[in-house]
């Protein structure tokens, strides 16, 4: 299993200044490659705390840990120093980071996003790299995305505006997912039953969990009402497409056959 943290960095997340939805967007795309989100932290633009978050997911040889938000040009985004530091590899200027940022400067100049495209000291702040860090274009904003691996981790620093987040991680940062990830895969079916009772429910879906315990069998519940009708997801992740889902297909009849002994009928199944 492939184990993911993700470290969200910024005071406004904290204040509820600003919602954080890059988590709940890279857990999703980390899940739907056969991921296993193992933690996710919210953190202050604050080094020792991105530090101390940083040792914590190594220590545990997180396969990949990401960081998200820090990495623009004012003296509070620090997270790439907070990555030099928690692993010795002290910043220096990246000549092919620098290269990044020069040309994204010299678009949004053509473009009248900024008036000048000269590298100014807050410019060139977001080409100092980790040694032996690399970067990775964005295609949205001027910080490139940094990857660097340590030891048994791959770190991985993605900026906190969303767009420019999803930007790198649909296009330059998808190689590396390859590397990582490999041919992991991810499988999940959404079952919809005719029962309006979690606490009836419970005991079947316990019966079958123990069964299959490498599925994931999870009800959800949004509110208590005569027309409620529960959805059940059954998800599994595996390095073999075709095993994950001959076990999740295994898992759902034997769903099927929990629920009817229990007199409850199934109302649809959708794969996600």
């Amino acid at each position: 299993m492939i184990t993911s943290e993700i470290i969200a960095v910024g005071n406004e997340l904290l204040l509820g200044d600003v919602l954080d939805t890059n988590t709940n967007w890279v857990c999703k795309k980390i899940t739907g490659i056969g991921g296993y989100i193992e933690r996710a932290v919210l953190v202050r633009d604050n080094l020792t705390a991105i530090v101390r978050e940083l040792h914590s997911a190594l220590d545990r040889n997180t396969n990949m840990i990401f960081t998200i938000g820090g990495m623009g040009p004012t003296q509070d985004d620090i997270t790439v120093e907070a990555v030099a530091k928690a692993t010795d590899h002290p910043l220096e200027l990246n000549t092919e980071a620098l290269a990044i940022v020069k040309r994204r400067y010299e678009q949004f100049a053509r473009e009248g996003a900024v008036d000048d495209a000269s590298i100014t000291p807050a410019r060139e702040k977001m080409a100092h790299l980790p040694i032996g860090a690399t970067p990775l274009d964005n295609p949205v904003g001027a910080a490139p995305a940094v990857v660097l691996h340590w030891r048994n981790s791959t770190i991985v620093c993605l900026p906190g505006v969303p767009a420019e987040l999803k930007g790198i991680f649909e296009s330059s940062l998808q190689p590396i997912l390859q590397q990582v990830f490999g041919d992991s895969t991810f499988v999940e079916k959404l079952v919809t039953v005719n029962c309006k009772d979690e606490s009836v429910l419970a005991p079947v879906l316990k019966t079958v969990s123990d069964r299959y315990p490498e599925v994931y069998i999870k009800s959800r519940a949004k509110r208590f009402g005569p027309d409620v009708k529960f959805r059940v997801t059954l998800s599994m992740a595996g390095s073999s497409k075709k095993a994950v889902e001959q076990r999740i297909d295994e898992s759902l009849q034997g769903l099927r056959q929990a629920l009817s002994n229990a007199g409850i009928s199934i109302d649809s199944v959708e794969e996600q």
